[in-house]
């Protein structure tokens, strides 16, 4: 299980609206909306929680339980090291945007 700050803190670490999350993982952006406004633990049908919990990963999102070994107690998010042998992580970056940016014109 993961709790919505948790959620809230891995979206914000990936750069991304919850737009995007709904389309990374396949879900509604009402249901993003609601495990986010989750009071502790992410409310949801476990289908749903695993399809999150799997873009978050292949978005190279590592969800810290608690008690997992760490400098401190509690729960967390962080990003995974890359190393040659991992898979490509998700490009996180908004679908519709195109690559290189926008100039506005004067």
């Amino acid at each position: 299980m993961i709790t919505a700050a948790q959620l809230r803190a891995a979206r914000a670490l990936l750069g991304v609206d919850q737009r995007r999350l709904a389309e990374l993982s396949g879900l509604s952006v009402p249901t993003i909306q609601r495990m986010e406004a989750s009071e502790a633990m992410v409310r949801g049908n476990v289908d749903s929680l695993v399809k999150l919990i799997a873009a978050f990963e292949a978005a190279g999102i590592e969800m810290i339980d608690e008690g997992a070994v760490s400098y401190s107690r509690g729960r967390g998010v962080r990003l995974k090291i890359k190393s040659g042998s991992a898979k490509k992580p998700v490009d996180v970056r908004p679908a519709n945007k195109a690559s290189g940016g926008t100039r506005a014109r004067t």
